[in-house]
């Protein structure tokens, strides 16, 4: 399980909210990653999550995206933590 610490007013970085101003909500990249890189390797996965993180101006540590990046290419669910400050 991963965690992660965001303030308030950055809340729609996280969430997929059609009212944002993000291109590509972070939840939503990873559902879509989640459905097509089942079974591929962590090395491939990992830069397409980091890019999808760095867009939503997300905060994610190389470890924390090594772990979401397992998660896919496991098939498991992956559960993340958040704190709103």
């Amino acid at each position: 399980m991963g965690e992660i610490s965001i303030e308030r007013q950055h809340l729609d970085r996280l969430l997929a909210d059609s009212a944002s101003t993000y291109g590509a909500p972070y939840q939503q990249a990873f559902a879509e990653l989640a459905g097509t890189h089942r079974g591929r390797p962590v090395s491939e996965i990992l830069p397409l999550l980091r890019r999808a993180a760095d867009e939503a101006l997300l905060g994610f540590t190389d470890a924390d995206l090594r772990e979401q990046a397992q998660a896919i290419s496991a098939g498991e669910p992956y559960v993340l933590r958040v704190t709103v400050a």
